[in-house]
């Protein structure tokens, strides 16, 4: 028998994708769950700035917690056929114009799909460019009705947990600071709907909120809630999702971001809390 001398180059190769592979297949877990985002990112420059932070902040923890995430502008995939490869879907915009679209997304949710919308995902005011022409997605399923007005300048605010029970929110304190935000107020008052579970809601110690210039754009009292879920659906909405911007061009010639909507670790504790609760329910979001 001829003995050939070792390959030393082959052997340490070798040994070196065993160990990363190796490693790599022993701590690979399975995906729980897959999320899919839609977007427009086309108004305001503060919506823009969340969208494009929110698509590098949640792969990040997609890695993190083992779920699979997606995101797309072309809101023609809000469709049955698509929508059956997710378990949860996630509006970090704005909403569906279309009456196809729109149905297919109820048909979905009364299925038992999850969702997860922010910000300005429920905005709608009439008259304006998005009027308040689908009942069922603002009354019935926000429950929220039309905007009504917010705070400017967007700023940070103490949040109270209002429910400490749900599994968005029992590993948070009892009150947190916010990353900075454009503030919503709503036409109905959620305190009186049945169905919805308000989540968190601002504290008044954060009163006065907002920097104005006008005075009606800084809050001195009142109950405002922030995020709920309705309980005959699996979803959470989210009123975070606002930048503060360099609208006045101080420091450059571009709109650039002041703030992160990612820069309160209980606020995005809330946030993939409540993804991980959507993703993992059962079908009546129990």
């Amino acid at each position: 028998m001829i003995k050939r001398p070792l390959n030393k180059k082959l052997v340490i190769l070798f040994i070196v994708n065993l160990f990363f592979f190796g490693a790599d297949a022993q701590s690979t877990k399975p995906v729980k769950f897959s999320v899919i985002a839609f977007y427009t990112a086309k108004n305001d420059e503060a919506h823009i700035s969340y969208v494009h932070e929110a698509n590098r902040w949640f792969p990040e923890m997609a890695k993190q917690y083992h779920f699979a995430y997606d995101s797309t502008s072309n809101w023609k995939n809000l469709n049955a056929q698509f929508l059956a490869k997710y378990q949860v879907v996630l509006f970090l915009d704005t909403r569906p114009e279309d009456p196809e679209q729109r149905e297919a997304f109820k048909t979905y949710m009364d299925n038992g799909g999850g969702w997860m919308g922010f910000h300005f995902a429920a905005f709608a005011l009439t008259p304006s460019g998005i009027p308040q022409n689908w009942d069922w997605y603002h009354n019935t399923f926000l429950g929220s009705g039309q905007y009504k007005s917010n705070t400017w300048r967007p700023t940070a605010a103490i949040l109270s947990v209002e429910d400490n029970k749900h599994p968005a929110t029992k590993h948070l304190p009892k009150r947190f600071k916010s990353s900075p935000n454009e503030w919503y107020r709503w036409e109905n008052d959620l305190t009186k709907n049945p169905d919805i579970d308000i989540l968190l809601a601002i504290d008044s110690t954060s009163f006065p909120l907002g920097t104005g210039p006008k005075p009606h754009e800084i809050w001195h009292s009142g109950y405002y809630p922030v995020a709920w879920s309705n309980r005959n659906y699996n979803m959470v909405y989210v009123n975070m999702g606002h930048n503060d911007m360099d609208y006045e061009h101080q420091y450059n010639k571009f709109t650039t971001s002041l703030s992160s909507s990612f820069a309160s670790r209980e606020q995005d504790k809330f946030i993939i809390d409540a993804l991980l609760w959507l993703g993992t329910a059962n079908k009546n979001g129990k």
